[in-house]
């Protein structure tokens, strides 16, 4: 399949459904699956290996890989543009199944750290299938595949994790990290061999020193609030990685502004691009501090009289489950929608509902049914934040650039999902209260955790504003009418 390298062509991009379009879109949504495999799947045998390493630190344990990607995200990104996005994306989950293994045999505490940092590169698997889905499709089929691709696998997650628990518990948790290992390097084979290679690429150098100093900048400041509440915010270590990351930011802005090709082009960013990453940022990191929260207000019952608690009335797997579904169904409709009205405006409406629902989890809180309804709009809710956010980022950079400027999408919502997690956490621990000789979390700790998410969407449903009337169309003034030109008629 031949690409024209200039923008705006759409010589050869795929204009239909085809089934060798399905066949490229069910690939680029089972390479999402990995993503999940090695950033939110360990969750789930966590208690595990705490014990088995011997520790209480599960910053480091689980963490890391969130932290590792938003590191990797700008360097895979830059690379995409420059080498060929399928390159880096094989590469990309190779370095995963590679951080897999390691983490399943190791002996050590810090060697099992050095494989998660490994496996967090398979973040950048999403916004790769991103930047390759809108160099080989027409802009308009493409943001309907964006959404399917980010959120096609939702419910595959869900199942795999009962699945996952039932093999941990007979095997032991190293066997989540073989299967992790097993499926990036399937997908590996299936995109190298199944995925064409997009001809449209970016002359230039890899910017080595920049992406090093932006990415372990971002490491040192989100490692602090990731790692602060458990190993102390005064502690040695911590503050060593937030100086550390303070000062490699700092080094980076003022390096980059001067360099001819820099990793990311901050001064040429602009205005609306900047606005729909800063409302990703406020929505998906609201999310996810809401998906937080629903394991502990189940751990709750409504008999001890705390103001809130759904113990007894759900498992935690069907309130967790109903906004996977959301997710399934928010990112397919998010991009039919984009074909309509537009990203943009698609992306409002995103936040509106969030907004709404993350009002309606106030009543969620005690109520089964209300938390069942609101949770699963808020899985639709950060579904089509993020496939609006990818197509309204992917509709604002030029085909040489989807690959860096989607990887700032990815930035954005893990480095919202670390923040928002921290402040919801340090909320809850600042008003707890003991109730029959536990201590536990207060509801005033609970409905402020909800308002902190609620406002967040509010400032979010505020920029949002800001960026539909920045991106709206100018209307084109009528062309003048021609006069009409004299006949003169002789006698």
């Amino acid at each position: 399949m031949q690409q024209n390298t200039t923008d705006g062509a759409n010589v050869g991009l795929h204009t239909r459904w085809s089934r060798r379009l399905l066949g490229l879109v069910a690939i680029l949504a089972l390479v999402n699956f990995v993503v999940d495999s090695a950033i939110g799947a360990p969750l789930i045998v966590l208690p595990e290996m705490l014990d088995h390493f011997g520790t209480d630190q599960a910053a480091w344990l689980n963490a890391t890989a969130m932290l590792a990607g938003v590191m990797w995200a700008p360097l895979l990104g830059k690379s995409a543009d420059i080498y060929g996005k399928r390159r880096v994306l094989v590469l990309t989950l190779l370095i995963s199944c590679v951080g897999a293994l390691i983490c399943a045999v190791a002996p050590t505490m810090w060697i099992f750290v050095i494989g998660r940092m490994l496996q967090g590169a398979a973040l950048a698997a999403m916004f790769l299938s991103v930047a390759i889905v809108r160099t080989v499709c027409t802009p308009r089929l493409a943001m309907i595949i964006v959404g399917i691709v980010t959120t096609g696998t939702a419910i595959l997650n869900v199942a795999s994790r009962f699945l996952v628990e039932k093999l941990a518990t007979e095997f032991g948790f190293q066997i989540l990290f073989l299967i992790s290992a097993a499926v990036a390097v399937a997908m590996a084979v299936c995109v190298r061999f199944l995925v064409p290679e997009s001809l449209v690429k970016t002359p230039g150098r890899l910017d080595i020193s920049g992406a090093l100093l932006l990415g372990g900048g971002l490491l040192g400041v989100l490692g602090y609030i990731s790692m602060g509440p458990d190993l102390g915010w005064s502690a040695v270590g911590p503050l060593a990685l937030l100086l550390g990351g303070v000062v490699a930011l700092v080094r980076w802005f003022t390096v980059s502004s001067r360099k001819a090709d820099p990793l990311i082009d901050i001064a040429n960013l602009g205005k609306p691009l900047l606005l729909t990453l800063l409302v990703v940022f406020l929505g998906a990191g609201s999310y996810q501090s809401m998906l937080q929260l629903i394991p502990l207000i189940s751990d709750i019952s409504a008999d001890q009289n705390l103001g809130y608690g759904l113990g007894g009335r759900g498992s935690v797997a069907l309130l967790l489950a109903a906004p996977a579904v959301g997710v399934m169904l928010g990112g397919p409709v998010a991009g039919w929608l984009g074909t309509r009205i537009g990203p943009a405006r698609t992306l409002a409406g995103a936040v509106m509902l969030g907004t709404v629902a993350t009002i309606g989890m106030f009543l969620g809180a005690s109520q089964l049914v209300a938390a069942l309804c609101f949770a699963f709009l808020l899985g639709v809710t950060v579904a089509a934040l993020g496939a609006s956010g990818f197509n309204m980022a992917g509709d604002l950079a030029s085909a040489q650039r989807q690959g860096v400027v989607s990887s700032l999408v990815m930035v954005m919502v893990s480095t919202g999902a670390v923040v928002f997690d921290f402040v919801g956490a340090a909320v809850l621990a600042s008003t707890t209260v003991v109730a029959d000789g536990e201590t536990v979390n207060s509801a005033t700790g609970v409905f402020s955790y909800i308002a902190i998410a609620t406002a967040a969407f509010a400032i979010a449903a505020v920029v949002v504003v800001l960026l539909v009337r920045t991106t709206r169309p100018q209307r084109r003034m009528p062309a003048p009418k021609p006069e009409r030109q004299a006949v003169e008629t002789h006698a």
